[in-house]
């Protein structure tokens, strides 16, 4: 299928469009009807008439933006209407959700006349809480923009100009580094005199670019002082020179940043730049000059596009989704240029910093690092939310456009972490309690390249102390590779035979009478699972991780082994947390006991009660079956029906029911209208599976269709903190789980 078609089909199917209006309140009963619309809605209505900063408070005005276009300027397909430009503009609303959670109508106005554009645009300030203009044709839309910024009390924001131009300008920052030259004494070309052209050069110069070296060409050739009949805009940019081409104008020149059409710079005025030049060729879809073709010119060029399939991609979704996140925050009355400047800034700045793995596995790449191939941040690089839109916050507070400022920034950050998934929210209270237990873990495989990404990251966050156990030398030099530092991480050597003859007479003296021999117990504890079992038996760590290259019993077996159960005759099960957008649930067992007796999923219920209450959540716990409170009558049925007995029998206290269907336990309209005599308060918070298969598919089907993330699997009722970790997980999933880790090390959780 052709790459035309297969757009057509991803528009069309299964629904028409991109976008669609979800509501945020239940509106189920008679009683979410009453209070959605009449009589309840005229309660917020009366507040607002007399506070209109309320609409803030009881409406979604804060968190909405318009997406505004009149269609003469869309993409590369320039003045194809406002109805064709339909498409770009719920692209637009997809971007600003995916990656702010900013949520957007895109308004599409049949007018050409500034006027009535300006007009339209100013009577639906009730409605939002910000304005992105968009695809809108120069001269016009600088003009637009003027007016809107000075008559409405919301920002505005022209992103073809100034979303190109604050990454342009991030990325110039970073070449100029590298290539060593001062921005006030570079030779500017601009190549182009559209909106993103003129924003581009306005922005530049107020980081410090002088004027009087820039030289801007449109497709007459260069703007000098002899044209005539140059509009506003352009006569700012007109010198007294001899170039008269854009041929002319890049000889010895430093930058070249060009916003204009394909094929417009040849090999040959990139060789007559100046030593070390930086080109930005950001037309779409093809840039001023094919990437390869300016490299083999120039082999010490740092170049830019606006393409993804090559280095250093100037893409406007690491601007406006963050600026408006941020200016949103602090309802701002207007985006400044403070504003502007501090994304710059905070984009150059980020992209010093080590790339995460889950960017690199994002682009399939092993490594990244800043320098001439990265300049810029990547558009999936989750950090971007977390430093750009503070940065633009503080600004709006700083220049006196914020009419909510922000004084918890640490608050305020973890906010914007929850928009990044479920997880952030269900990890972040363990996070904080994890950095003042400064636990002491364990990594079985310490020599695998993203459990030292992981390390790093936990050292440098202060999550726990991490303990890489592997050799020494193979670490050390992985670690290099990566440009890591290992400060803040113990290395321990498996292979130190003091230590490990040591382990092995612990070892033995501990299973002696379970078959094992003192020959055999080496054997064992060159096992790392074994090997640092024994670390945590010893003392010598708080916890053990490992599973990331190795089957589950195989990390499980070594676990019962040398550190047994929690209780003598208790049970070890394990957990998953499912994070969902509103709530979380507790999932047992997923991943240990095959076919539990009554017995069993009684001390389940348990151990994931505990785990839950270590989550900070009060467990409400609702045993699931393909039975509603006696309805069947089987052997599978009784077992829970049993279980649920032997629980209320030990502690009457506990919050428990079933059996019951999951539509039953998840429902609370249904289950207390049927069934009145259920014994459970509003909605379950743990869930108890009647056997393994049924956890494990539940677990998975939600992860796969219904948006949960899945958190686990989380290992209970072991005599210590031990973490069983998917094969292959990721970095950020390492880290959460030695989070939770370390929670566990805190004290033994009493379990069943």
């Amino acid at each position: 299928m052709s790459l035309s078609e297969d757009a057509l089909r991803y528009h069309e199917l299964p629904i028409p469009g991109k976008t669609e209006v979800v509501p945020t309140k239940p509106c189920q009963t008679q009683r979410d009807l009453s209070l959605a619309y009449s009589p309840g809605v005229a309660e917020p209505c009366r507040v607002i008439q007399k506070d209109p900063l309320a609409a803030y408070k009881y409406t979604n005005k804060g968190n909405l933006v318009a997406v505004v276009t009149n269609g003469t300027a869309v993409l590369g397909l320039g003045n194809i209407g406002a109805l064709a430009g339909k498409p770009v503009m719920e692209g637009k609303g997809v971007l600003f959700k995916r990656f702010a959670g900013v949520d957007v109508f895109d308004i599409e106005l049949d007018c050409s006349d500034p006027e009535q554009f300006i007009a339209a645009v100013k009577a639906m300030e009730p409605t939002f809480g910000g304005i992105n203009l968009e695809d809108v044709k120069a001269p016009e839309c600088f003009y637009i923009e003027q007016r809107l910024t000075e008559e409405m009390d919301i920002p505005v924001f022209h992103d073809d100009q100034h979303g190109t131009a604050i990454i342009s300008c991030a990325g110039l920052l970073n070449a100029l580094e590298i290539q060593e030259k001062k921005i006030e004494e570079i030779r500017v070309v601009i190549g182009g005199a559209g909106a993103a052209a003129i924003a581009i050069t306005n922005l530049a110069i107020r980081l410090g670019v002088d004027r009087k070296n820039v030289m801007m060409c449109d497709s007459r050739g260069v703007i000098h002082d002899e044209r005539t009949n140059l509009t506003e805009t352009k006569l700012a940019f007109a010198h007294k020179t001899s170039a008269r081409t854009l041929a002319d104008a890049m000889e010895g020149a430093d930058v070249f940043l060009g916003v204009s059409v394909a094929g417009t710079v040849t090999a040959d005025m990139v060789r007559s730049m100046a030593p070390r030049p930086i080109i930005f060729a950001l037309a779409n879809p093809d840039p001023e000059i094919p990437y390869p073709e300016a490299r083999e010119v120039r082999s010490d060029l740092i170049m830019a596009t606006g393409r993804s399939d090559y280095p250093n991609q100037v893409n406007n979704v690491l601007g406006f989704p963050y600026v408006f996140r941020g200016a949103l925050d602090v309802r701002a009355r207007k985006i400044s240029e403070e504003m502007k400047l501090a994304a710059v800034h905070a984009l150059a700045d980020l992209t010093h910093l080590p790339v995460p793995d889950d960017v690199l596995r994002a682009y399939n790449i092993s490594s990244l690092e800043f320098g001439p191939e990265y300049i810029i941040p990547k558009p999936f690089d989750p950090r971007v939310l977390t430093t750009l839109a503070p940065a633009v916050a503080k600004a709006a507070c700083d220049s006196g456009v914020a009419r909510q400022p922000i004084h918890d920034w640490d608050g305020y950050v973890r906010q914007l972490e929850k928009l990044q998934g479920p997880s952030y929210a269900v990890i972040e209270p363990l996070r904080y309690k994890a950095q003042e237990l400064s636990k002491r873990l364990a990594f079985a495989e310490g020599e695998e390249v993203r459990i030292i990404r992981a390390a790093r990251t936990l050292a440098d966050q202060g999550i726990c102390r991490p303990v890489l156990v592997g050799r020494p030398e193979t670490i050390e030099r992985e670690a290099a590779a990566l440009g890591f530092s290992l400060d803040g991480i113990e290395v321990h050597d498996p292979h130190d035979r003091e230590t490990r003859d040591a382990y092995a007479e612990r070892l033995w003296k501990l299973r002696e009478r379970k078959g094992v021999h003192l020959r055999m117990a080496k054997q064992l504890v060159r096992n790392r699972n074994y090997y640092t079992m024994m670390m945590h038996h010893e003392g010598r760590v708080d916890g053990v991780l490992s599973g990331y290259s190795a089957p589950y019993p195989e990390v499980l077996r070594p676990a019962l082994q040398v550190l047994g159960k929690a209780r003598p005759n208790g049970v070890v099960s394990g957990v998953y947390a499912m994070a969902f957008r509103n709530r979380v649930l507790f999932f047992g067992d997923c991943t240990v006991n095959i076919q539990p007796t009554a017995k069993q999923l009684a001390a389940i219920a348990y151990n994931t009660a505990a785990v839950a209450r270590t989550f900070h959540i009060e467990p409400r716990v609702a045993f699931l079956s393909f039975s509603n409170f006696g309805d069947v009558r089987h052997e599978r049925v009784d077992k829970v029906r049993e279980a649920l007995t032997i629980i209320r029998a030990s502690e009457p206290d506990f919050e428990v029911e079933g059996e019951m269907q999951a539509n039953v336990a998840l429902n609370v309209d249904l289950r207390e209208r049927v069934y009145p005599f259920a014994k459970l308060t509003g909605e379950p918070t743990v869930l108890i599976f009647p056997d393994l298969q049924s956890g494990n598919i539940a677990y998975k089907l939600l992860e796969s269709l219904g948006g949960a993330t899945a958190i686990g699997p989380i290992l209970v009722g072991v005599g210590g903190a031990v973490t069983v970790l998917q094969m292959g997980s990721t970095v950020d999933t390492i880290v959460d789980m030695a989070t939770i880790t370390a929670n566990m090390a805190q004290q033994p959780v009493e379990m069943a």
